[in-house]
């Protein structure tokens, strides 16, 4: 199998599904490393659309994303995130830097 058909299969059937006190725990169990991750939640306000967004039993999932992100092409350094960092930030950071919790608050906000 492919890397690319790999990272698909494990967004679509993860092999590990982690929650909050998972991922903030020490040693955390996501990598320092770079790569795509899945956001699937348990519980949805009514006002978030699911339609055509995959389950797994309970899971809904909302999110997508890449740590770290393309390198930029104005010179600065690429950046240095990993999953991990970036995970952890969803959790505890706040909608400027997190596109998660940015979607989540338009999706909301009306």
């Amino acid at each position: 199998m492919t890397s690319l058909a790999y990272v698909a299969s494990e967004i679509d059937d993860p092999s590990n599904l982690w929650t909050r006190e998972d991922v903030l725990t020490r040693p955390c169990p996501v990598p320092r490393a770079a790569g795509v991750y899945a956001w699937y939640f348990d519980q949805l306000p009514l006002e978030v659309p699911t339609k055509g967004c995959r389950t797994i039993g309970e899971w809904t999932r909302l999110y997508v994303g890449i740590s770290p992100g393309r390198p930029p092409s104005n010179g600065k350094p690429p950046s240095r995130q990993t999953l991990q960092t970036r995970i952890r930030y969803h959790f505890r950071g706040n909608a400027e830097g997190s596109t998660l919790r940015l979607s989540l608050g338009c999706l909301l906000s009306e």
